[in-house]
């Protein structure tokens, strides 16, 4: 099957309309006819080939791992969906299954590394995904995940990635009623951070280098937001923190927020910095503290997400673009210039 996709040819070169083939579908599969798909950061750094040293960019590359559509075929032995539901994929598209991370439902931890949605190799075709920035996509049923109805499908379509993100690690840590919570940055990740820590119940601080932030940091939920560039205001938080959740991808000092933690607490990186951040043993030893990461979530964390969102609803702060102005987003997510997520809106590629 030829679909219409946007792809870049290389690393320097814009992302521009090219036709790509889609398996048909076998017995287990979903066919998802594309209605949005987020811009993540990611899709930046893995289109101009910046992460070349961890995942170097196979080309053609078909960005997109923010996908919510509409199902248009199954497979005999598909049993979740039907023709016509609504349907999501993220950043997985399969993992080996068997490793004893996969069956604790931690496929993005497979031990045999998970099958990403874009620019991992395809057992399919054998040549390598290709992402949600185009008409329609083809994955195996224990990979997609079901969208709430109630929920706006736009703003629906960064839970895949940046929800799930900062959900996953918040769910980890157990963060509730009476704690004192952390966000720093207040980017696509940090806005859903600070949505979700307020409807777990927590006591949300965000910290921020931009005052002007401040009056958002409190509509999104923030009881508190602190300017990061004030070391007073740093100060009277002290030793107070249960949980700091980083979501800055920038060069940081993450010994400030270190110093934040009370016994026992954690940072927890979400954001992915190019460079190693320094950090000081003594932020760790005195007293006993806890300096940890965390990547996406697994399947069934991810479909407990997009249930949490629609019973409380919560989803993305977006604008909403056509596919024809990707490069355009992407020289403003450089720049930090959206609030907080880009969306395509898929029926713009139908004119490409």
């Amino acid at each position: 099957m030829t679909v219409k996709a946007f792809a870049a040819q290389s690393a320097n070169g814009p992302l521009e309309p090219m036709p790509i083939t889609r398996r048909a579908p076998s017995a287990t599969d979903v066919q998802i006819e594309i209605l949005y798909c987020g811009v993540c950061h990611s899709d930046l750094h893995q289109a101009r080939d910046e992460w070349h040293n961890f995942a170097p960019t196979n080309y053609p590359c078909v960005p997109g791992h923010e996908i919510v559509g509409r199902v248009s075929k199954v497979g005999t032995q598909v049993t979740k969906f039907k023709i016509g539901d609504l349907a999501a994929v993220g950043c997985m598209v399969d993992s080996c299954r068997t490793c004893p991370n996969c069956t604790q439902g931690l496929e993005q931890y497979c031990k045999d590394f998970p099958t990403f949605t874009y620019n991992s190799k395809d057992v399919h075709s054998g040549s390598h995904t290709l992402g949600g920035y185009s008409e329609q996509i083809v994955v195996d049923e224990a990979f997609t995940l079901q969208v709430p109805a109630n929920l706006d499908l736009a703003a629906c379509a960064p839970l895949l990635c940046a929800g799930i993100t900062t959900w996953s690690p918040l769910k980890h840590w157990k963060v509730g009623p009476g704690q004192k919570v952390g966000v720093i940055g207040l980017g696509g990740l940090g806005h859903m951070g600070v949505k979700f820590a307020r409807a777990l119940g927590a006591h949300v601080v965000l910290f921020t280098t931009s005052p002007g932030k401040i009056e958002d940091g409190k509509r999104l939920g923030a009881h508190e937001v602190v300017v990061s560039t004030n070391p007073e205001e740093l100060g009277a938080h002290r030793g107070s923190f249960d949980f700091i959740l980083d979501c800055v991808s920038a060069q940081h000092d993450v010994n400030a927020y270190l110093a934040l933690l009370k016994l026992d607490g954690t940072l927890c990186m979400v954001g992915a910095p190019e460079k190693p951040l320094p950090v000081i043993a003594f932020s760790l030893l005195m007293p006993r503290k806890n300096f940890s990461g965390s990547g996406i979530g697994g399947i069934a964390e991810t479909q407990e997400m997009l249930e949490f969102c629609a019973l409380h609803q919560i989803t993305c702060d977006i604008e909403l673009i056509p596919i024809q102005k990707i490069n355009e987003a992407y020289s403003r997510l450089i720049k930090g210039d959206v609030k907080y997520r880009f969306v395509i809106d898929m029926a713009t590629l139908k004119k490409s």
